[in-house]
């Protein structure tokens, strides 16, 4: 996906949202399988000097405190050069203020000389009440401020905005339309994009230009448990069991109940998820993506049955159950670039209700909790148990709701012996019992 190493390069004053966007891109960035770090050098600065005391630091004719700076800046470069060029790194995204041109111009050299491809990312923001929000919402909680009241915390953050007023340059339509840059005027009300210049940068843009701060829920839920969950079969098209329809009536009273504004339903194209929102009352929209995880030649069989006729195919998938593929069917990495359209649309969205399936569920729940690659084929997900997900400043907060109907458990851990060669009991040890 890349060819060579990008660097993307935020710009703007403080309290604009800089570290938000960067902790977002980096997120679905290593989520689509592009190895991406982020690079916050105001962390480098507390790491450097214990002890914050005033925005008098940020003065521009504080000569140490400019020094400790730089310092800062140049120490946070050559972690972006180690990870980009010792450690197999594809993106590095680089979080200061970098207002000014000068120092736009030493990071885009330092991006030539070892032959990055240099992409800034700059958030312009008048809006007071937007600026006022993200002070309270982030800067309050920061490290800088542990021992300030909220007013003497805002004060001290205002004067800090205003030391780099004076020397702010914004990127320039004529000054700078050599460099590749998106610009982001109050989180998204509008976007101005210069010379994007490949594959990688192009879906950077795609993604920023879908990302809002509006508050909101997202509701991730599996199908009712299903006729062949029941009989601890994979895959298929199965209807809902007696269970299943009783937690799609306890779904319906609790989405009722949690009285959400303008609640959107999504399901996949599967008779299990299609019942489960039928007993909600409400449209839904269905999705064909959203459909379980293709198992291929072993669709409907239980897992003693593919130990049974596949023991090689079910330990190379216990070794490597990400990028394993199912013969004639699908790997979780083939399920995440499928969601991809999902995740920009529940971006774009405000509160919605994904019902969906295992696999599915854990692709969804792995982007907001920024999970790896490893981790996400092993992601619980019970039947019968919604997770409510809001957004907060730099991540997620998760609640799990269990909505008091017994189902059997799918979850399968991962088992300690996956060689080709073992046992068919040590293969079936984590098989979770359906009987």
């Amino acid at each position: 996906m890349t060819n060579c190493p990008t660097l993307i390069v935020m710009v703007g004053l403080p309290a604009r949202g800089k570290t938000y966007i960067s902790k977002k891109l980096t997120r679905y960035l290593n989520w689509i399988g592009v190895p991406t770090k982020e690079f916050n050098v105001g962390q480098y600065r507390r790491d450097l000097v214990k002890k914050y005391k005033s925005f008098e630091f940020f003065l521009p004719d504080n000569e140490e405190g400019l020094k400790i700076r730089k310092q800062c800046a140049l120490a946070a470069l050559n972690d972006v050069r180690q990870y980009l060029s010792k450690e197999n790194g594809h993106v590095a995204v680089f979080d200061a203020t970098n207002t000014t041109r000068e120092r736009r111009e030493t990071i885009y050299k330092f991006g030539e000389e070892n032959g990055y491809k240099t992409f800034f990312v700059e958030s312009v923001c008048v809006d007071p009440e937007v600026i006022a929000a993200n002070i309270v919402q982030v800067k309050l909680g920061s490290p800088d401020y542990v021992d300030c009241s909220n007013d003497e915390a805002t004060e001290d953050f205002m004067k800090r905005i205003e030391c780099y007023k004076n020397s702010y340059e914004t990127l320039d339509e004529n000054l700078d339309k050599d460099l590749s840059y998106i610009k982001i005027m109050d989180v998204g009300r509008s976007y101005l994009v210069n010379r994007v210049m490949d594959h990688i940068q192009s879906r950077i843009v795609y993604y920023l230009m879908n990302i809002h701060v509006t508050p909101r829920s997202i509701y991730l839920c599996r199908h009712g448990e299903s006729e062949l969950n029941l009989k601890g079969r994979i895959g298929g098209d199965p209807g809902l069991s007696v269970r299943g329809k009783e937690f799609a009536k306890s779904l319906a009273q609790f989405i009722n109940e949690q009285n959400i504004k303008d609640l959107k339903v999504w399901t996949s194209q599967m008779k299990r998820t299609i019942q489960t929102a039928e007993a909600l009352g409400v449209p839904y929209e269905q999705w064909k993506v959203l459909n379980e995880i293709d198992a291929g030649v072993c669709e409907e069989m239980t897992y003693e049955e593919i130990q049974e006729n596949y023991p090689l195919e079910f330990a190379l998938r216990d070794q490597d159950k990400y990028r394993y593929r199912y013969p004639k069917g699908e790997s979780y990495e083939d399920l995440v670039q499928r969601l991809e359209p999902v995740i920009m649309e529940l971006e774009r969205q405000e509160n919605v209700l994904v019902i969906c399936h295992q696999a599915v569920m854990r692709c969804l729940l792995a982007y907001f909790l920024d999970k790896p690659a490893e981790q996400l084929p092993y992601l619980k997900c019970p039947l019968h148990t919604v997770l409510k997900l809001t957004p907060v400043a730099y991540g997620c907060k998760v609640e799990s709701i269990f909505l008091n109907v017994e189902a059997v458990n799918t979850h399968r851990d991962k088992p300690e012996n996956v060689g080709v060669d073992r046992s068919r009991e040590e293969a079936l040890r984590t098989v979770p019992n359906h009987l």
